[in-house]
């Protein structure tokens, strides 16, 4: 219960469902039940949802079992997995009952979620779409932010749920607009992740040790709350993973897919998701997408060792 200590309870009229307790569908749910909602709980692998149980939360076996809450949360890893739970055989609609609401905070294909959704409305139910930027300690730290597409009343019912789970929630307008947000956000994450990876074997050739650089740039106009929390993998070498190449390389390629749709040159991009490729193809894809840094390092002809400094995520 520590764990939910920093969070402040609300008034939560409403009995949520939760589908999907990897390392963010954990974090986030973990919020929900420490701002005092009631919550029940399904994951493909029951055992990884069976801890929530212990800060209240009911565990069920199914994701038909949760179609009469009001709201129902979904993360989960794509399209398919969405489509299944919603639309499956034992999924959200497959009996008679339908919840009010579904947000789902997955990163999914605009095609994807609005099958969903239609499936959804032909049951007289809402969807909102509210992708999220942020890890697992993002979320533990109380600093997530969502992005959210949809109905604004739909909006207006969840916004207490959604700003428990996070601390930026920003609203974009009707249908799929978030999912476009959140492409755009994820471009600019392996653009940026790439470019400091550049940047910082570049200084480490030149002598300057890599806590150093980020350091300098931490506290700079170009410092941001990514580069100060993935300060501390990038100097011990720590690729435990928070977000994978294969992610990352799923997310870029809804973007190029985006972008040639309409007509919009995306060259930079481009380069970085050929880089992610290249990661991938040497077996990297269940580490971190940081690990950018290891390959642009072997590309310059540097073995990078581990920095024994503290690093300030700033988190805390």
């Amino acid at each position: 219960m520590n764990a939910q200590s920093d969070i402040e309870k609300i008034d939560a009229k409403h009995r949520i469902g939760w589908i999907g307790t990897g390392r963010m569908g954990f974090a986030m749910a973990t919020r929900l039940l420490g701002a005092g909602c009631d919550v029940a709980v399904y994951n493909r692998t029951r055992s990884k949802a069976e801890p929530l149980a212990e800060l209240g939360a009911a565990i069920v076996d199914s994701p038909a079992e949760l179609a009469g809450r009001d709201i129902v949360f979904t993360m989960v890893s794509g399209s398919a997995d969405l489509k299944a739970v919603i639309c499956g055989a034992d999924g959200l609609l497959s009996g008679d009952a339908t919840p009010r609401l579904l947000v789902d905070c997955s990163s999914v294909s605009e095609d994807g979620s609005n099958e969903v959704r239609q499936a959804l409305a032909e049951r007289g139910a809402a969807m909102l779409s509210s992708p999220v930027s942020g890890n697992a300690k993002v979320v533990a730290a109380g600093k997530l932010t969502l992005v959210v597409s949809g109905p604004t009343e739909s909006f207006d019912l969840a916004e207490p749920y959604l700003k428990a789970v996070g601390k930026g929630v920003t609203y974009v307008g009707e249908g799929e607009l978030a999912r476009m947000v959140k492409i755009c956000h994820n471009l600019l994450l392996g653009v940026v992740t790439q470019s400091l990876a550049e940047i910082m074997v570049l200084a480490e050739k030149g002598g300057v040790p890599r806590h150093a650089l980020l350091d300098f740039i931490n506290n700079s106009v170009m410092g941001s709350m990514f580069t100060r929390y993935k300060s501390p993998a990038f100097v011990k070498l720590d690729w435990t993973p928070t977000f994978t190449p294969l992610l990352l390389q799923k997310d870029l390629d809804f973007g190029l897919a985006a972008a040639k749709e309409l007509g919009v040159p995306m060259p930079v991009t481009q380069v970085t998701r050929d880089l992610v490729e290249r990661v991938i193809e040497t077996g990297n894809t269940d580490c971190d997408f940081g690990i950018l840094l290891k390959q642009q390092a072997e590309d310059s002809g540097i073995d990078l060792q581990p920095e024994n400094v503290e690093v300030d995520d700033g988190l805390h």
